[in-house]
């Protein structure tokens, strides 16, 4: 009997709901949420006597006294060696280190769906590309780049793809045209970040390096790394949350390490290229928000 060939279709992997099929389009004003609020965060039990001197206590019955003979003062027996210690609680537990909502309302994705976008994926056969069907130095960086910049946080295809891979190609053919824009780009970034979500910051982290170092050249003038110096506030505090998040594998391989995904290391590897491209401003403003920043120009 002849055996039965049974091919099965890898469906694409939805992070979100409101995406729909390849065939619809993301109703974006309908999506409720905003990214990175906090409105989804457990809310905690507010300690009263941590704002007042009063305090909170259990209320007491005529029942509950000590006894005599009830209690284990100064005395040992086997049964407190088998008293279960409660664990303490992980660093990943703490509000500051959840991550927050990130709902598909980038501008991004709205402009790619109604196709006001100039690009789509050229699949090669080694890997994909873009395909611009207007040449990059005849755009309005003002109008495209912070459009790009605001996709960074997407995690589906192929707004993931076409997000950061059109921000690499803008910053390396385009360059002269990054510096004006500079303002327009904060927000997609500080939005992106305050996510708090692993893979964006990892995504957005990379975008940074890129973006200081694009006019770096032969010249030397690193403008764009100095322009970012009056907007630290706005990128470095979540930066100083995450800094210590370091994979501690003892004698253990990273295997990943090539692919820059240590989240720790990679922000000291940011800060480091901050405060090289940054100009002498720099490392006195990384200093105030990130305090445990040692400079790598300064002896």
């Amino acid at each position: 009997m002849p055996q039965k060939l049974d091919i099965k279709m890898r469906e694409p992997a939805l992070v979100n709901s409101e995406t729909g099929s390849c065939f619809d389009a993301t109703e974006v004003d309908l999506v409720k949420g905003r990214a990175g609020g906090h409105g989804s965060l457990p809310a905690k039990v507010v300690d009263v006597s941590a704002f007042s001197l009063s305090r909170r206590t259990s209320r007491k019955t005529p029942g509950t006294f000590m006894r005599k003979g009830a209690g284990n003062t100064g005395t040992y027996t086997a049964e407190m060696d088998s008293v279960s210690v409660a664990k303490k609680t992980k660093m990943k537990d703490y509000q500051a280190y959840a991550e927050r909502p990130n709902p598909p309302n980038t501008e991004f994705r709205r402009f790619y769906e109604r196709g006001d976008l100039p690009v789509q994926v050229d699949h090669g056969g080694v890997h994909n590309r873009i395909a611009w069907k207007v040449g990059i130095d005849k755009l309005d960086f003002h109008h495209y780049l912070p459009i790009f910049f605001d996709g960074l946080r997407e995690l589906e295809e192929p707004y993931c793809f076409l997000a950061t891979q059109g921000v690499y190609d803008m910053m390396e053919t385009g360059f002269s045209k990054v510096l004006p824009v500079i303002p327009q780009l904060i927000i997609p970034i500080k939005t992106a970040l305050n996510t708090r979500q692993k893979k964006v910051i990892v995504k957005v982290l990379k975008v940074l390096q890129c973006l200081v170092t694009a006019d770096a050249g032969a010249e030397g003038q690193n403008l764009i790394g100095q322009a970012l110096v009056p907007y630290y506030r706005q990128i470095l505090p979540v930066l100083n949350i995450f800094i210590r998040q370091t994979e501690n594998l003892g004698d253990g391989i990273d295997y990943g390490q090539q692919k820059k995904e240590n989240l720790g290391e990679l922000i000291m590897e940011t800060l480091e290229y901050f405060e090289i491209h940054g100009g002498e401003d720099a490392f006195i403003n990384i200093k105030y928000l990130v305090p445990t920043y040692q400079s790598v120009v300064l002896s």
